[in-house]
């Protein structure tokens, strides 16, 4: 079994908080994470009976539990947050609840309500590549402690990784035509159960027309009006597809970088699909060739690394704000990482070279920001790091996407 980097967190947060709230998409692994913690009472909303005994009657549901307990998918009956928070508060012994959901903290206003300062929260999303390689690394981190970077990468061919995603089930399946039917089972089983379990989604076409119109704009920034045209919604409906798309995991919206003083930039955010499996198969990429050939190709190898970065940060030592820079006469950088002190600027290429031309937008951000950036790098295809000078005494570095795994 891989090992999952935020396991330590786990173990810290289950020392501290009387419950603790895994929370990430389908099949990412929760409740493999959550059973390898040694806590023996297991129980599942997904099992009818267990179900139908939580929605009848929640407080006695929870009274019948022996803790310390996990509790499997308790989106399906939210009301037991209330249960839980009226035990945790006779017994407030760390530990005594581990719950998972396929739901972010916004899709559960119950928790907020109900157990504000009794709940550790993990959002928990598939294997980055550091995990599937095995190597006990965070990139975040190393970035910002100005590492000397390695030679070469220790994965060289970045594109089977970015088209098998980080589920862990895929990454036993190495045949693309059982690659393409486990993509298509779980978008079917898992990503429509769950959005409808949610309720509010009037028409399921319209809802599924929108996911791969997303797909489709993976990468790019996110035109409501122009979404809701072609998906022929209005911008209501849209405002509430994305945030069922958002709260289950299956997209994420990344803001602009600005300051006050900035007034040139634009403030329409950028929307990814969070895993490049299932982007690569909304696309039909199913090979590295079709990847390089692909008029996408530049935009899955952005949403990879965008994928990349919001995992890191659940195990940072000091987590990021991650953003994109991108100014009306089009200068444009895809990633700005801000530890409130310090920023690094991150280019993203498909190609498998690099030259100082693709940092002059870097190089701008630099001289306007100055004594902000520690490093400025684009992340490319290739299989050596190389610098390219400085600016203004910060380092230019071209990195190898390969280098995410360390």
């Amino acid at each position: 079994m891989l090992h999952r980097h935020i396991t330590a967190d786990v173990q810290t947060y289950l020392a501290h908080f009387p419950s603790l709230l895994i929370t990430g998409a389908r099949q990412v692994g929760k409740s493999t994470l959550a059973l390898s913690l040694g806590i023996d009472n297991y129980v599942t909303l997904d099992d009818i009976a267990t179900y139908q005994s939580a929605k009848a009657d929640p407080k006695g549901f929870i009274l019948s539990l022996r803790t310390p307990v996990v509790i499997d998918e308790v989106q399906r009956v939210p009301e037991i947050f209330v249960a839980i928070k009226e035990q945790i508060d006779q017994d407030r012994t760390p530990g005594r609840f581990v719950l998972t959901g396929s739901s972010n903290l916004q899709g559960f206003k119950q928790v907020s309500d109900s157990l504000a300062g009794r709940i550790g929260i993990v959002d928990l999303y598939a294997f980055n590549l550091s995990e599937i390689i095995g190597r006990p690394v965070n990139f975040i981190d190393d970035v910002f402690a100005k590492k000397p970077f390695a030679t070469t990468a220790t994965v060289t061919d970045i594109a089977p990784y970015i088209i098998k995603g980080g589920f862990p089930e895929v990454q036993r399946i190495e045949h693309p035509k059982t690659r393409m039917l486990w993509f298509s089972s779980y978008i079917r089983s898992h990503v429509e159960r769950d959005l409808l379990d949610m309720g509010n989604i009037r028409n399921l076409d319209s809802f599924m027309r929108l996911y791969l119109s997303l797909a489709l704009r993976s990468a790019n920034l996110l035109n409501k009006s122009d979404l809701a045209n072609n998906c022929q919604i209005d911008t209501k409906t849209l405002d509430n597809y994305l945030s069922i798309l958002k709260n289950t995991y299956q997209v994420a919206l990344l803001k602009p970088w600005f300051t006050n003083a900035a007034k040139r930039l634009v403030k329409m955010p950028k929307v990814f699909m969070l895993d490049t499996g299932i982007l690569c198969h909304l696309l039909k990429i199913t090979s590295p060739a079709e990847l390089h050939q692909s008029y996408n190709g530049g935009a899955v190898y952005e949403t990879f690394v965008l994928s990349e970065l919001m995992k890191a940060n659940t195990y940072a030592t000091q987590p990021v704000d991650l953003s994109f820079y991108r100014t009306s006469d089009g200068k444009e950088i895809d990633f700005v990482l801000d530890n409130g002190k310090e920023l690094v600027l991150l280019e993203v290429k498909a190609a498998h070279s690099v030259t100082p031309t693709d940092f002059r937008h870097i190089r701008h951000f630099i001289e306007q920001n100055p004594g902000r950036v520690v490093q400025g790098m684009v992340l490319y295809a290739g299989e050596r790091a190389l610098p390219l000078g400085e600016c203004d005494g910060v380092g230019l570095w071209a990195l190898p996407l390969g280098m995410m795994a360390g």
